[in-house]
């Protein structure tokens, strides 16, 4: 409501105008309606600019957003934990290299200080500096509240002390007055002050001097005595000096610093007496002191002599540094109040001194006050006008050799200064008690409302925060204390701009006396109402020059000695009557003095007289020349009077003056005074009844000239307001247009070009006060005959440019009628309203608000016509209309104002254009920035491109009810949303005009949505859910746009930390610019971080440091404030990148920057994130229209949740959302149709469980366990859910680097894949499940809640172990995979293994079993290792034909994969369906059909040939041919039987062969040393190609595995195949051990003593498998190395290997390994057996026809010449030898002995035998060969019946 405000008065009390004279005056309106005028307290609406109380905006919090490998929550509790343990606050302010502070880390609870909700709201967090003013100042036409003018600097001047070098003892006097050099004027009146020396008083004064030592103050005292000079006073720079004694300051106002501006200081003292003490002794130049004589002498006669003589001046200059800018060439001081104040070049001449108050603190900082010495007194030589201070050639006396000290202080005039002053013009400590008891009751003008009782509390005077001022403001030391002298500004009267105070009064100057000879003279001033009583009393009229005294009668100026033109410098001070007549006159009167003793004190003598009436002031000349009457006569002004006198100087002028009024009562400008006048009669009803001369006044105001009419703008247009209320119509129309014309003059005139020029909104504001309630409100008339002009006008009658006048100041009459109404409202409720209450609206009578309506609908015209044409005029009418309504809404029945804004709004419906449109939307937000928040009626829009506009009007609407104090309830905050509610079915149904939005405005748009929703109340939002599905998915798909505008994108920039290694930003579309992405409140909230986070030491904690910020903070490439930095970045092109903008900001706001952008972010998310939660559990009770088949809008949202990058905060607040989603819709998610959804959530689970944070590790292991309860419940098994897991850790793979370099250039396995083995270890570990639960929010039986509708708890840790193992394995497999890197070229062995361990890990998803299958194939024909190659074919085509088995689906049985089975024994038996289960989409069976099945058969056929097992290749061609039949292609069932043919050829080949058929060869390989890794200590079974000797497998072997030794390491080939013993081997060598072996049959009997050859046992046909393989190894038992027969043993290994050769690898580790032991006898049988047995085998072998004769010839021949041809220690011979003869036959046991003679014998027999076959089949050719091999056995029968006589009677 209205307020009262104390007129801010900077009109000294000293110069106020009192009516003094007692005048009455009534009989003078004019002057009543002045005084009135400047003397009421202003009335001020409070509300009318808007009244805004807000509620702190929210703390940031750190978000943490963390990377895959950041760990910043760790880091910034160690910081956290460092700062505690440190415990200094000395590099707090700092901002750390990451560019964030380690404070405050987000914590669990302080995510959100409301238990309802998740985060904190999105809207503080876009708005966080909302800042209601400066939104509304945005606002087209907003108004802007004027302080009333104030003038801009205050300097105090207090005198502290005098003293010259010769001694002080009489006293001296001065005055000190503002000065302009450069115009030679003064500024302002003189303070006089006096220094009287301390002798000559009773107190002496006493000094303080305080000198800080080691910081402790020490206190001594120094009374001045007599001897006091300039030694005395210099104290130290660091010294306080505080004069304990209350001497009066002078107080100067001045508008603005100038270095022309100075003190003009004028010293005087007692008048020298003649013969005695001269004024020289202060300029002596030898330093003497004056003598006891002198001394007394001298203050005998000040104590006679009451008259002064000028002694000394000088000027201070104020505003600058020159020196010597005084006249006369001795150095001025430097100015006290320039920016260097300390280190100045005067030793000595400056100290700045902070005053200490009294209760011994220090004053409050903004005061600077300087201490002054001034040693450059001039002394006066002879009589000096002030014009001859600056004139060069004017000589100056001796300098005064002294120094009078001056502490001179400066304020700021500021709001507070001005708010305190009082009537007075002084604020004391008592009147401020005072004032604010009062103001309990507020304080009401003196106009007929008598006493303050029972008022509203809403009318206090001021609020009491003003008055307490700065703190230490209203204790210690007031800025203006009760003897403060206050000079009036004599540019008061000058300036440009309306008179606020009340003055009235006249200085006079006299200037000369210019007489024959020389006079000691001086002139007595005085002010006589009449001339007719010449001894009569003057008036008291005379300002003393004393403090606190009262008028006086008269006053005196100087005395010039012995001068013949005697100059003068007084300035004399009286106050004027209110009116005059003719004969108020001045009166001079003229005095002679002696300046010696004789008997009695000299007396004065009247030398003549001087006149000046009053009535000459109204034609104000400069300068006045006046002529001197040696006599007074009665009736001396008139001219009959003056026959009779006499003059001196022959009556020449010889008397000079100026004069200066200084009057807001009286105008200089006679049209001025004529309306006053007009003014008078109309009121007093004396002037003609027509009154045409008061109509020709007001006329002629519009030719008064502007600096006059400004002046008195007040009380003229109060004046014609007074007519315009109650004159005749006539008058009301004469004087409304008079009033336009002054106000149009003004606005055009004065300097400011706002809209809205400040004089008058000051008048309207404050001075307006609508006659205090001495006659009738003002409003009915004014907008009567305001009515009447528009109604002419829009009748089409000719109104004259007044008309464009009135519109264009609209705002101004609009404002007034407002304040009369509020006025006219405030004095009918005062008397009769209790205490406390609000004031009611007040109803409008009839006949004015029709009025009203009329005359604001022809404005409304005004606008839409004006608007058409594109007129300035017109949007500026168009706010002041809306202000107008605004205002209204505060004082006026709301259904009234309702009424005009739907006036305004049927006005403007239907589709208009822009203008229009901008029109309407500025209008509504000027209203809706109303308080009473009211409800307008709503309207549909009409045109669709309202979001666009009202998305930013929107948000500040919304921020402004969410930071005002008042509605901070939630039942406020939800009636608040309910209101809003309807906007969101408005933007969906407009969706096409939101996706046309730019980013920025669809952020406003999204703010404001999240914002409504967030206070609404569960029954208010489900109505948004309700409508229909399609409906539903777009509110979602807002949210989802939510997601994506806010996401928080981590720059790379290494200063701020947190971005993954490998994820630069994007430069693209999406990366935002940080101005873009905030609100445009981030100007305030960056310019506010700024200042606040640096701040230089010592400057208090509430002020701003107003000093520029450390240099070595802002520089010029990154500047600190971020208006400069977009400057800066468009100057030099940055703005090309976010990232470069970002990177040229100054750290500390990109530290703030990033703090505002992650919490907008975090909180954004949240707020969706609550949202989803609230749908989930609405959609549970299917109370919602949704797609509960597939619940599309919950699994987009988590998808846009997931693959967004979040803060930490939210990961924690996500976890309990998805158990409870899961919970109750676990069927619908898990479903088919979600398959997508899964696969991602799966992947983006994994992502997070490779975190190096274990906050987000953690929840993504119980996010995994989630999805696995899931699965156990609505797939019944877990195969579908390994499938998903192993397709999506495949895709993770190829994101998460799983090994990282070392130092020596190898790889290791990385922390990331290290944190997934954890995490995935984590899953299935039943003992730490429920802490992990329990410490993510979840309860610790969460994984065993059994669902609605289920009944057992289907939950399974071995399951859950078994799923974790699987994709352990693949992780296993693909990081090993990943460690052989570069080896994989060179080591194709581990190449492969790494290719099957990968193939088999991924084996329950089908595609990548066969991916990595096929890669193996690759690999393998790379090689040329046909046969493993095909076996890859081989098992793509046994997964594909398994998975068509287990549907039913082709043409295969299970026989068929036995089949292939024993072909590939990797091919599962196991008819599954998990192919089924793992089909996912992208994935699965689609893929598995026969055809592919026949292409790997065929390509397997193709790779089998190549490696010649044809055997293998019959066996596939076998199961291609059902294929062909069920289709009946006879064309490739033809091609298929040519093949067999050809297979079964081949096969015959091969047998027939006399050179047995090998297809490759096999070697044992052993590892023994650490380099080998994995394979240290293992043996592997290697399968080569046939032709690679043992030689050729060493060479490659070394070679690889030499390249994987370092310095420390050397590699070494075990030469022989002995048993290795690891642990003796030679530590830092790596061993090698290649043996050959020989694959092993099914059916070989491994015992046996005989020696194997290896054709023997290829009989037939058969399946070349092997998975056992021998080799043996002679060794003797005595150490020897090598014995004869009798000491060689033999050991025979057997090795087991772990699967069949061929398989899809190369080599194949050995399981198991068995040796056999055979002694030297058995050795010996065996070898012998082995013989006989090869050629029984060649006897007996059955030949299918005669043909083959030849082959069987020629391999008889072979064995029968090994057999029989005779040798020396050769085959049988040597084993008689050996074992036979001697002593080794003695050490056979006889067993062993008959076994050996029973070998050979047999041995023999079969000789015979088969040289008796030889015979059979040989022709002539061989005769010879047959008769060899008879006697080689005749002879080695003989040889041998040596050992064995018997053999003879056998043979």
């Amino acid at each position: 409501m209205l307020s009262l405000r104390p007129r801010r008065d900077s009109t000294p009390a000293t110069t106020k105008w009192h009516n003094k004279f007692e005048e009455n005056l009534e009989q003078w309106p004019h002057l009543k309606e002045l005084v009135q005028c400047y003397t009421t307290d202003w009335v001020k609406d409070d509300n009318k600019y808007g009244h805004y109380e807000s509620v702190g905006p929210p703390a940031f919090q750190n978000q943490i957003y963390e990377g895959p490998d950041t760990d910043i929550e760790t880091e910034m509790h160690l910081a956290g934990a460092r700062r505690t343990k440190a415990d200094d606050t000395t590099d707090d302010d700092l901002p750390s290299t990451s560019g964030r502070q380690f404070t405050d880390v987000a914590s669990d609870s302080a995510h959100s200080n409301d238990p309802k909700h998740f985060g904190q709201s999105p809207l503080p967090a876009y708005e966080p500096a909302f800042d209601w003013e400066n939104e509304r100042s945005l606002i087209c036409g907003q108004r802007v509240p004027e302080t009333p003018l104030s003038h801009g600097l205050k300097i105090s001047v207090k005198v502290l002390s005098l003293s010259f070098q010769a001694g002080l003892v009489e006293p001296f006097y001065g005055t000190i007055c503002l000065y302009n050099r450069e115009r030679r004027e003064k500024l302002s009146e003189d303070f006089y002050f006096r220094h009287t020396p301390t002798e000559t008083q009773n107190v002496r004064t006493s000094f303080i001097f305080a000198h800080h030592f080691n910081g402790h103050p020490l206190f001594f005292k120094y009374i001045f005595g007599t001897h006091y000079d300039r030694q005395n006073l210099l104290l130290p720079m660091a010294t306080f000096l505080v004069k304990i004694s209350f001497e009066p300051r002078g107080i100067f106002y001045l508008d603005a610093p100038s270095s022309s501006v100075c003190l003009l200081i004028q010293l005087e003292k007692h008048a020298t007496e003649e013969g005695g003490v001269t004024p020289a002794v202060y300029s002596r130049k030898e330093p003497v002191q004056l003598t006891e004589k002198e001394k007394q002498k001298l203050q005998v006669w000040s104590q006679i002599m009451p008259y002064r003589e000028s002694f000394a001046w000088a000027m201070v200059s104020l505003f600058d540094n020159s020196i010597g800018a005084v006249s006369g060439g001795s150095a001025s001081p430097s100015s006290p109040l320039a920016p260097s104040i300390s280190g100045s070049s005067h030793d000595g001449v400056f100290e700045p001194s902070a005053k200490v108050t009294l209760d011994g603190k220090l004053g409050y900082s903004s005061r600077s006050s300087v201490v002054v010495e001034i040693s450059n007194l001039n002394k006066v030589k002879e009589s000096y006008t002030e014009d001859s201070f600056q004139d060069p050639k004017h000589k100056i006396h001796k300098p005064v050799k002294g120094v009078l000290r001056l502490e001179i202080e400066k304020h700021q005039n500021d709001h507070v200064d001005l708010e305190n002053l009082s009537e007075s013009g002084s604020v004391t400590n008592d009147s401020i008690d005072d004032r604010i008891n009062d103001s309990t009751y507020g304080k009401l003008p003196s106009n007929g409302l008598d006493g303050p009782h029972g008022s509203s509390s809403k009318w206090n005077s001021f609020d009491t925060k003003e008055i307490s001022g700065n703190g230490s403001n209203s204790h210690g030391n007031p800025v203006t204390g009760p003897d403060d002298f206050q000079a009036f500004d004599f540019r008061t009267t000058t300036r440009n701009g309306p008179f606020l105070q009340l003055f009235h009064c006249l200085y006079v100057y006299p200037m000369t006396v210019s007489l024959s000879r020389k006079r000691n003279l001086f002139i007595r001033v005085e002010l006589r109402e009449d001339d007719n009583d010449i001894r009569g009393q003057p008036l008291e009229a005379m300002y003393p020059r004393e403090p606190g005294a009262s008028l006086q009668k008269w006053a005196h100026t100087q005395v010039t000695v012995g001068a013949r033109v005697a100059c003068y410098h007084d300035e004399i001070k009286l106050s004027l009557p209110a009116t005059w007549t003719p004969t108020h006159h001045l009166l001079f009167t003229f005095f002679h003095v002696d300046l010696q003793t004789k008997l009695e004190a000299p007396k004065p003598v009247v030398i003549g007289y001087a006149s000046l009436p009053l009535s000459t002031l109204a034609q104000l000349r400069s300068e006045i020349s006046l002529p001197i009457m040696k006599e007074l006569v009665p009736h001396y002004l008139q001219d009959m009077g003056r026959e009779r006198l006499d003059y001196l100087e022959d009556g020449k002028n010889v008397f000079r003056l100026r004069l200066r009024l200084c009057s807001s009562l009286y105008p200089i400008n006679e049209r001025i005074r004529d309306f006053f006048l007009e003014y008078d009669r109309h009121t007093l009803r004396t002037s003609a009844p027509w009154g045409s001369e008061l109509l020709e006044a007001i006329n002629s105001l519009k030719n008064v000239d502007s600096i006059a009419l400004l002046q008195f703008l007040h009380p003229i247009l109060n004046m014609l307001l007074h007519l315009i209320g109650n004159g005749g119509e006539t008058l009301q129309v004469a004087a409304f247009r008079a009033m336009v014309n002054i106000v149009t003059r003004v606005q055009q005139e004065s300097v400011d070009d706002a809209e809205r020029n400040h004089f008058l909104v000051n008048y309207v504001d404050y001075a307006f006060d609508d006659f205090g309630g001495r006659q009738p409100p003002v409003y009915p008339g004014l907008s009567t005959v305001w009515g009447s002009l528009a109604r002419s006008k829009a009748k089409g009658y000719r109104v004259g440019p007044v008309y464009d006048d009135v519109l264009a100041m609209a705002w101004f009459f609009l404002e007034l009628i407002v304040k009369s109404m509020a006025l006219e409202k405030m004095r009918l409720f005062y008397h009769n309203l209790p205490l406390g209450e609000d004031i009611p609206p007040m109803q409008l009578k009839e006949g004015v608000f029709r009025c009203i309506m009329q005359l604001y609908d022809c404005l409304l015209n005004e606008v839409h016509e004006r608007c058409k044409k594109g007129l300035g005029l017109a949007k500026r009418l168009n706010s002041s209309l809306a202000f107008f309504c605004y205002d209204l809404l505060s004082i006026i029945e709301p259904r009234q104002v309702f009424e005009l804004v739907s006036l305004y709004l049927d006005k403007f419906s239907g589709v208009c254009q822009s203008v229009l449109h901008d029109c309407k939307l500025t209008f509504l937000q000027i209203i809706c920035d109303h308080d009473l928040f009211v409800e307008m009626p709503g309207r549909d829009p009409s045109d669709r491109n309202y979001l666009s506009s009202a998305a930013r009007v929107l948000v500040v609407l919304l921020c402004k009810h969410e930071f005002d104090a008042r509605y901070q309830k939630p039942e406020d905050k939800l009636y608040i949303a309910q209101l809003y509610f309807p906007l969101i079915g408005q933007i969906l149904d407009e969706m096409p005009v939101f996706y046309n939005l730019n980013a920025v405005e669809k952020r406003e748009v999204l703010v404001a949505i999240l914002q409504i929703v967030r206070n609404l109340d569960d029954a208010s939002l489900v109505k948004a859910w309700q409508q229909s599905i399609a409906r539903t998915r777009l509110f979602f798909k807002l949210m989802e746009e939510c997601l994506v505008l806010f996401e928080h994108r981590k720059p790379a920039d290494g200063m701020l930390m947190g971005s993954s290694s490998r994820s630069p930003v994007g430069d693209g579309p999406t990366s935002p610019k940080y101005s873009d992405r905030l609100s445009p409140a981030i100007n305030n909230y960056l310019s506010e971080a700024s200042r606040q986070e640096v701040r230089p030491q010592g400057t208090p904690e509430n002020g701003y440091s107003w000093q520029r910020v450390n240099s070595q903070l802002s520089s010029p490439s990154q500047p600190y404030s971020l208006r400069e930095a977009l400057l800066h970045a468009q100057s030099s092109r940055i703005g090309a990148s976010a990232q470069a903008l970002r990177e040229s900001l100054h750290p500390i706001l990109r530290q703030k920057l990033e703090l505002w952008e992650e919490n907008l972010s975090a909180s954004v998310s949240l707020q969706v994130l609550e949202i989803t939660e609230k749908f989930t559990v609405m959609a549970a009770s299917h109370s919602i229209a949704t797609d509960y088949g597939k619940f599309d809008c919950v699994t987009a949202i988590f998808m846009s949740f997931f693959s967004r990058n979040q803060s930490l905060t939210f990961w924690k607040s996500l976890l309990p959302v998805f158990n409870s989603v899961f919970n109750l819709h676990g069927a619908t998610l898990m479903s088919r149709e979600n398959d997508r959804f899964l696969k991602q959530v799966t992947f983006h689970l994994l992502r997070l469980a490779v975190f190096r944070n274990d906050n987000i590790r953690k929840r993504a292991v119980n996010g995994l366990q989630i999805l696995m309860r899931s699965s156990f419940y609505y797939f019944m098994q877990t195969a579908r859910l390994r499938a998903m897991l192993i397709i999506t850790l495949s895709e993770l793979m190829s994101d998460v680097q799983v090994t990282q370099m070392k130092a020596d250039g190898t790889l290791e396995e990385s922390g990331e894949a290290r944190r997934l083995r954890k995490s995935l270890e984590e899953v299935a570990d039943a003992a730490t499940s429920p802490s992990l639960l329990r410490e993510c929010g979840l309860p610790e039986s969460a994984l065993l809640e059994i669902p609605e509708k289920m009944t057992e708890n289907r939950w399974s840790w071995s399951d859950v172990k078994y799923l974790s193992d699987s994709l352990l394995l693949a992780l296993d497999a693909s990081l090993e995979h990943a460690l052989l890197g570069s080896m994989m070229t060179m080591d194709r062995h581990a190449a492969a293994e790494s290719f099957y361990k990968l193939a088999m890990a991924f084996a329950p998803v089908p595609d990548l079993h066969i991916m990595w299958l096929l890669h193996l194939c690759d690999a393998h024909q790379e090689m040329q290792s046909w046969a493993e190659s095909a076996q890859c074919a081989v098992a793509v085509a046994g997964i594909v034909m398994q998975a068509l088995v287990a549907r039913n689906d082709g043409v295969w049985s299970k026989d068929h994969i036995t089949a292939l089975r024993k072909i590939c024994p990797m091919v599962s038996s196991e008819i599954s369906s998990e192919a089924a289960a793992a089909e996912v989409e992208g994935y699965g069976a689609s893929k598995l059909t026969v055809d592919s099945a026949v292409k790997y058969l065929q390509l397997a056929n193709k790779l089998f040939s190549q490696a010649e097992l044809f055997h293998f290749c019959a066996n596939i061609l076998e199961l291609v041919i059902p294929v062909y039949k069920s289709r009946r292609a006879y064309g490739q069932l033809s091609k298929c039987h040519t093949m067999l043919t050809n297979i079964y050829e081949s096969i015959l080949e091969q047998e027939s062969s006399p050179i047995p058929f090998t297809d490759a060869t096999y070697y044992r390989v052993g590892f023994y040393g650490d380099r080998f890794g994995k394979l240290d200590r293992k043996e592997y079974v290697y399968r080569e190609p046939r032709d690679v000797r043992l030689g050729d497998i060493m060479e490659k072997l070394s070679h690889i595995y030499e390249s994987r030794m370092d310095g420390n390491h050397t590699l070494h080939i075990i030469p022989d195949s002995r048993q290795v013993k690891a642990d003796e081997l030679q530590p830092g060598v790596c061993y090698l051990q290649i043996t050959a072996v020989d694959p092993v049959m099914e059916d070989e009997d491994l015992g046996s003593r005989r020696e194997r050859i290896f054709s023997l046992s290829t009989g037939s046909v058969r399946a070349r498998v092997f998975d056992r393989f021998l080799f043996d190894t002679p060794f003797t038992k005595n150490g020897k190395t090598q014995g004869g027969l009798e000491d060689q043993w033999k050991r025979r290994t057997v090795l087991q290997t772990e699967g069949s050769f061929p398989a899809l690898v190369n080599r194949l580790v050995v399981t198991k390994s068995e040796s056999l032991e055979f002694s030297p006898v058995e050795n010996a049988i065996g070898m012998i057996e082995t013989r006989t047995a090869a050629l029984r085998n060649e006897l007996e072998e059955p030949r299918s026809s005669e043909g083959d004769q030849l082959p069987r010839l020629q391999s008889l021949q072979r064995i029968l010449q090994g057999s029989v041809a005779v040798q020396v220690n050769s085959g049988v011979l040597s084993v008689c030898t050996a074992f036979l003869s001697g002593e080794p036959a003695t050490r056979l046991r006889s067993q062993e002995l008959q076994q050996l003679i029973a070998a050979l014998l047999e041995f023999m027999a079969v000789c015979k035998r088969a040289i008796r076959v030889h015979f059979r089949l040989i022709g002539e050719e061989d005769q010879e060969f047959h008769t060899q091999l008879v006697n080689g056995f005749q002879s080695l029968t003989a040889e041998l019946s040596h050992y064995i006589p018997a053999i003879l009677s056998e043979l």
